[in-house]
Order: C-alpha cells, then sequence, then structure tokens
C-alpha cells in the first residue's frame, strides 16, 4: 500500500484489468502475478497482493460514487477490446466517437495481450463485466484478437449456470477485422522463434492450435456484425490469402449467423480510425432492429 499517487502509463503489455468502475481499475500484473489500483488519471494509488488491493479498491469506490445512478434507466455501456500486441489506446479515436454519437458510457478493457492466455484473458473480461457499477447491459466492439476474447468468454458463460446472468445483459457485438477461422499469418510464422516472443501463447492459439481454440470459442448469441478490411496493397502479403487488409483475410472474418458482414478498404492496424468504419459501428449499436439494422433502413 502507498500514499503517494505514482504515475504511470496505465497498463499496456503487462498488466490486465480485473475491476473497473469509472476509470478506476484493479489490475494485475501477467508476469510478477502482484496488483495493483489505478486512478481514472492512471495514478498507482495502492499496490501489493490481491486483498490488499481489493480493499483500496473498494474505499476508492466511495469516494468516486456512482455517475451511472442518476439514469433514469438502466444504462447500457460499450466494452472495447483492442488486439494482439496493441493496447487500449488504439481504439481511443473510436471511443470517442461512440460516445459522441450516444451509444453509451465506454469502458476501456486492457489486457496484457501477448502475456497470457486467451482463457485467462477471457477470465479478466468476465471479471470485469460482472462487477461493472449498476449490472448494466452491455455491447462489445472487438478489434483483431480482441473478438477471439470474447467470444471465449461467451462461450464460458454458456458453459457455466454462473454465466447465466452476463449472458442476459448481452445487447449487440462489433467485429473489427477478427481472426474468426484462425490467422494463417500466424500459422505461417509459428517457425520463427522471435513470433513466439512477440505473440506469446495467444500467437500459438490463433495458429498452430487453432482447432483446440476454436472448441472453447462462441457465437454471440445476440445481434452481431463483421467487418472487414480489404487493402489495396493485399497482394503484398503472401502469407494471407486475398483480399486481405495485410494481417487478417476477409475469408478469415467470416461467422455465420452475422446480421452484417461489411467490407472496406482499409488496412487491419488502422480500421478503427476510418470514419466510415467508426460510422457503421455507432449506427449497428444504436439499432434495434432484431436483424441487426438501423431503424431508418
Amino acid at each position: 500500500m502507498e500514499s503517494f499517487a505514482w504515475p504511470t502509463l496505465g497498463g499496456k503489455q503487462f498488466w490486465t484489468d480485473f475491476r473497473w468502475w469509472h476509470g478506476l481499475r484493479l489490475q494485475q500484473h501477467q508476469l510478477t502475478g502482484h496488483w495493483r489500483v489505478l486512478s481514472p488519471r492512471n495514478r498507482r494509488l495502492a499496490w501489493g497482493s490481491a486483498a490488499e488491493c481489493l480493499e483500496a479498491f473498494h474505499r476508492q469506490q466511495g469516494s468516486l460514487g456512482d455517475p451511472w445512478s442518476c439514469l433514469p434507466e438502466r444504462p447500457q455501456v460499450v466494452v472495447l477490446l483492442h488486439g494482439l500486441m496493441r493496447s487500449s489506446a488504439s481504439l481511443r479515436g473510436l471511443a470517442k466517437y461512440l460516445v459522441r454519437h450516444g451509444c453509451g458510457p465506454v469502458v476501456d478493457f486492457r489486457y496484457a495481450s501477448t502475456r497470457a492466455s486467451l482463457q485467462r484473458h477471457a477470465a479478466a473480461l468476465t471479471s470485469v463485466v460482472k462487477h461493472l457499477p449498476g449490472r448494466p447491459r452491455v455491447s462489445f466492439v472487438g478489434h483483431s484478437m480482441g473478438n477471439i476474447v470474447l467470444r471465449h468468454a461467451i462461450g464460458d458463460w454458456l458453459a457455466s449456470p454462473a454465466g447465466a446472468s452476463l449472458l442476459t445483459r448481452l445487447q449487440r457485438v462489433v467485429m473489427l477485422a477478427p481472426p474468426n477461422q484462425g490467422a494463417a499469418i500466424a500459422r505461417a510464422l509459428a517457425v520463427t522463434g522471435l513470433f513466439q516472443v512477440l505473440t506469446g501463447r495467444p500467437g500459438t492459439e490463433l495458429g498452430r492450435q487453432w482447432q483446440a481454440t476454436h472448441a472453447r470459442l462462441a457465437t454471440p448469441p445476440c445481434p452481431f456484425a463483421v467487418i472487414a478490411g480489404r487493402a489495396r496493397l493485399s497482394s503484398w502479403n503472401p502469407l494471407v490469402g486475398s483480399p486481405n487488409d495485410l494481417i487478417v483475410s476477409v475469408a478469415e472474418t467470416e461467422l455465420p449467423g452475422a446480421a452484417e458482414h461489411m467490407v472496406f478498404d482499409g488496412i487491419h492496424s488502422f480500421l478503427m480510425d476510418d470514419p466510415r468504419v467508426q460510422a457503421a459501428t455507432a449506427e449497428f449499436l444504436r439499432a434495434t432492429d432484431p436483424a441487426g439494422r438501423g431503424p431508418h433502413e
């Protein structure tokens, strides 16, 4: 525990959220296992054991209060999941767009994408969603591997009686460039030791171990949309089938049951910053028609 609020970078490739309360975070370091509490401004308020930090987290909850409690009805929030080797900063522009266009408050789930298994990431996501203020209705927007983390979490909810309450809160999902059929590039690069060092276990789970991974994934039991990218230079990457966004092929993004499958010209790493993608994402999240289309369509 500590009395000085140390500034931090908010957690990039080593820290994972397990609780979130209006920007207050309880995080665990995925290599050392110790815990910390971060303020909404990414200042470290406490660190140590899980019990110590959870106690500090609860104290800070009381001081922050719950701004959502004054809303006339239970809010709907949007949880954002970044991709492999990325951070929540990669979705900052999309988050601002969704808030401006009436999609509800945004929760930027942060996880150490390369430092733990997909199962561990899914468990952390479950913990965050389970303890969100006021048990709100929840929609998700994932980029790349973030969608596989979500599908793993939903699979866990479907397999456990305890997951039923989470499933009832699930509203809509938008998948940006998801490797729903595994990643050919991960399989091709699996022979290189550097790839394993850079991507950790998730890189293997998306590549050589995809069959085992796929068995743990679920299709969202709610309206969901898939948005794929198609780069004009897609032929430059021979490791991925064309058309592709230089990392994931359009075919690899497909998932039966999608209400929408849209393809925009764009590159994988920047798809979430494309104004057309942001508009399509917001429109789908705001839609109320069971088919997943906007009210004007």
